[in-house]
């Protein structure tokens, strides 16, 4: 368990390391947040709804999944059971986080998982593993994430078609490349190279194969596992 002091999450220090910390989540989430707001207005959603959107559901896969369905004119019922199946990977998310957060009330718990997403959770992971596990830092790092992502929004929603799709400004990249740069801190074990490996190989197989709902899920835990036969097989070596 961590040793570190919990500081309350309102004081002004705990506010300047989180965002040291969220800076280059921040540096993602601006740019692909201003076009998931470009791509919504030209989808038809009003200004107010492409926001509320970034506000209340806050998942950028989920959301540019929505805004395809809705231009295309897809049903209510497909487009919900569409972007659960794309956020089914948050049930590998609470199963890796939930021992770090035991002790958190229930109302915790839930601001908590609300503001989870893919980024922050690979943040949050390399510092519960590192023993860091201050509640405030916690909360106020997930806050001035999604800050980022609904400041991108409104940008997106204010540029409009001097933006385009996008595409010409290689919005499309940011979100990639800032996964990179999160995972690259935490390969720090030949275990977590095979998890990441083999989770990649498996990922990109289930896509080719039109399953990146459950395919993920499956492909996140199959990753898991060879990551944990790696390192119960370095451990027999050692022994």
């Amino acid at each position: 368990m961590s040793s570190a002091p919990v500081r309350g999450w309102a004081a002004g220090a705990t506010w300047r390391e989180a965002l040291t910390r969220v800076a280059p989540i921040a540096m993602g989430y601006v740019p692909v947040g201003m076009a998931y707001g470009v791509l919504a207005g030209k989808a038809g959603l009003g200004a107010l709804n492409v926001l509320a959107m970034s506000v209340l559901v806050y998942a950028g896969s989920a959301q540019l999944v929505a805004v395809g369905f809705f231009a295309a004119g897809a049903s209510a019922f497909s487009i919900v059971a569409t972007t659960l199946a794309v956020n089914l990977r948050h049930l590998l998310f609470s199963a890796a986080l939930a021992p770090s957060l035991s002790g958190w009330r229930k109302r915790e718990l839930a601001a908590f998982a609300a503001e989870l997403t893919d980024e922050s959770f690979a943040l949050h992971a390399a510092r519960f593993g590192k023993g860091d596990r201050d509640k405030g830092l916690t909360l106020s790092i997930n806050v001035l994430a999604q800050a980022s992502w609904v400041a991108g929004t409104a940008l997106g929603i204010l540029a409009g078609d001097a933006l385009g799709d996008g595409r010409a400004f290689a919005l499309d990249f940011a979100l990639p490349g800032m996964f990179l740069a999160l995972l690259a801190g935490q390969l720090t074990s030949r275990s977590r190279v095979a998890a990441a490996v083999a989770g990649a190989a498996f990922s990109l197989a289930a896509k080719t194969a039109g399953a990146s709902g459950f395919g993920t899920l499956a492909a996140g835990l199959c990753g898991a596992a060879c990551g944990m036969g790696v390192e119960k097989w370095m451990a027999r070596k050692r022994s």
